[in-house]
């Protein structure tokens, strides 16, 4: 049975970007410094290698991140 796409990608995008708060790196590195806030870089391990790690960083992949 074919399937119907009710929703576009751009409607798709919106309601995601509604649920999430987007932040500068400036903002994400002062809010690093709080104990209580985790950053979780989902980039690829090849990405890691190649630009180096975020310090204290939390990393999973953004394949996987729904299963951990």
């Amino acid at each position: 049975m074919p399937q119907t796409i009710h929703r576009g990608i751009k409607s798709l995008i919106d309601e995601a970007n509604a649920e999430i708060e987007t932040v500068s790196a400036t903002e994400a590195i002062k809010a690093a410094q709080d104990p209580g806030v985790v950053i979780v870089d989902i980039r690829d391990p090849r990405e890691i290698e190649r630009e180096g790690k975020i310090p204290g960083a939390f990393s999973c992949t953004r394949g996987m991140l729904e299963f951990w």
